[in-house]
């Protein structure tokens, strides 16, 4: 039989004993006192000097802490901070000596997750926590190791606790008695369906936990939105919160981390670099379009097209492997910018077989040329110009066209259709402000906006196609294919219109003679 370990009291002595975790943090300690007094006061564990008192202090702009703890915490520290190691050796503790065996049914267990943006990055902190749990192997008795069996992505410990990796979706942990969750850098969490996963795991999360169990966030700050920003705003620095938000710089939890390297990286990038050692929210990072004013706008369901309305089409096109092909349309009804349709087709497709599907549906709408962004370049247009429909390419990149999108929206002239996926990707949208003060829009890191990208789009092109001044009709000046007077064409257009004529006779000209095409490159 393996000799009995003495049994200690609470994390910290756990963590400081040679017979549990302590083999895993080398010699010396005294790198890990940040560490050390952040979970002293998530476990209730009185401060033993003042200089604990003090990081406790400037860590939560509280001055003491709950003498029971806190269920739910969170941690907003600077990259290379330590986050990992601490997040496993929390697992590891709560796995092996958090008593849960003794509070879960016969035939039940206890989980302990570790949810992050995926599986790769969650099992990061999966192997440090098997390197914990192994430190109770017994290499004479093995069926006696404290870890029962393993797979890829779980831990089966023998004691019925289970340690499992979970990425960051609602569904994923439903269904579970929780013990311990940690959600690592959950300032980053994304979802295609969903705007603000975070808050949505959450929720689904805590009915499934255990009465006593902890929920710690552990992160990376990022823009100023979104879950993590709004506990920080909510609960950091208030006396009476029961959570426990705590935020510190890298050197503060790390003082062993290169601070000359820091300071290159400083200077090469100051804002972003605020964020990533500081642990500063991102000033130039925001919701883009509030949620509020999204909802506002859509009042209505898709239409079929009405005769004596003057359409606008936009397209966002695809390649068919990777994103979504898209198409808007709208028309104006004296100030009011409608939109009425908008389709999309979700990779893999033929896109030869959606341009000539699109191309159809905007010819139903009277419209004989379309615009679409920049991307694909002269294929887009071709493909199109075969199936009947002259595709313009759109002046104004992405970013501009929701900036205009969004004055638009914010006067309250734009009316759009009842969508779900629509409202999250415009929901999701985010304002990042350049270092020469030039606001850029785009969609966040590993999500989507092809919906919204051609919303914007045919919502801005039909704000160009206002409807005539009387004045206008009267004088009947010649009406353009884009349905716009001539003397409000800009420049750009007028050049390009210019060119495409001269193309075009020269075209006839050459057939007339007998001679071949033009060859363009």
């Amino acid at each position: 039989m393996p000799k009995p370990r003495p049994q200690p009291t609470n994390i910290i002595e756990a963590w400081e004993s040679p017979d549990y975790f302590r083999p895993l943090f080398g010699k010396e300690l005294s790198s890990w006192k940040g560490w050390r007094t952040f979970l002293k006061a998530l476990y209730g564990i009185p401060f033993e000097d003042e200089e604990e008192q003090l990081l406790f202090q400037l860590g939560t702009l509280r001055e003491t802490p709950s003498p029971d703890g806190y269920h739910e915490a969170y941690a907003i520290v600077g990259r290379r901070g330590g986050k990992s190691r601490i997040s496993s050796l929390t697992a590891a503790y709560e796995a092996v000596l958090g008593g849960w065996s003794a509070r879960i049914a016969a035939g039940e267990r206890a989980w302990v997750f570790v949810i992050a943006t995926d599986k790769s990055q969650a099992s990061i902190i999966l192997n440090y926590t098997r390197a914990f749990l192994h430190l109770f192997d017994d290499q004479k008795h093995p069926r006696e190791s404290l870890v029962e069996r393993e797979t890829v992505d779980e831990v089966h410990l023998r004691n019925g606790v289970s340690v499992a990796v979970k990425p960051c979706t609602f569904r994923a942990s439903r269904g579970y008695s929780t013990c311990c969750v940690i959600a690592d850098e959950i300032a980053f969490w994304r979802d295609e369906n969903s705007a603000n996963p975070a808050a949505e795991i959450i929720t689904s999360i805590l009915p499934g936990m255990i009465p006593g169990a902890k929920l710690i966030g552990i992160s990376t700050p990022y823009g100023r939105m979104g879950f993590l920003y709004d506990i920080h705003r909510e609960h950091f620095g208030k006396a009476e919160s029961d959570f426990l938000v705590w935020q510190a710089d890298t050197r503060t939890m790390n003082p062993t981390y290169d601070e000359a390297m820091i300071r290159r990286l400083v200077k090469r990038d100051p804002i972003a670099m605020r964020a990533e050692y500081d642990a500063q929210f991102r000033e130039d990072v925001q919701a883009f379009l509030p949620l509020e004013l999204i909802e506002l706008s859509m009042v209505h369901q898709q239409t079929l097209p009405v005769p004596g309305h003057t359409y606008t089409a936009f397209v966002d096109p695809s390649g068919g492997r990777h994103d979504s092909m898209t198409l808007a349309v709208t028309h104006c009804e004296g100030e009011k910018i409608i939109l009425d349709r908008i389709e999309e087709r979700h990779p893999p497709f033929d896109p030869q077989a959606v341009t000539k599907e699109f191309a159809d549906l905007i010819k139903a709408f009277g419209c004989h040329s379309a615009t679409s962004d920049r991307f694909g370049g002269v294929w887009v247009s071709d493909a199109f110009q075969k199936a009947g429909v002259r595709m313009d390419m759109s002046d104004l990149p992405a970013s501009d066209l929701y900036l205009n999108f969004a004055a638009l929206l914010n006067s309250g002239r734009v009316e759009l259709v009842e969508h779900d996926r629509l409202k999250l990707q415009l929901q999701s949208l985010e304002r990042r402000t350049g270092q020469m003060g030039k606001d850029k829009v785009d969609h966040p890191p590993g999500l989507h906006d092809d919906l919204a990208n051609a919303v914007a789009g045919a919502v801005v092109m039909a704000s160009h196609d206002r409807a005539w001044t009387a004045e206008e009709q009267t004088a009947r000046m010649p009406r353009p294919q884009s349905g716009r007077p001539p003397a409000l064409i800009r420049p750009e257009e007028r050049a390009t219109q210019v060119r495409r004529a001269a193309e075009k006779e020269m075209d006839e000209f050459m057939r007339g003679t007998g001679c071949s095409p033009v060859i363009r490159r």
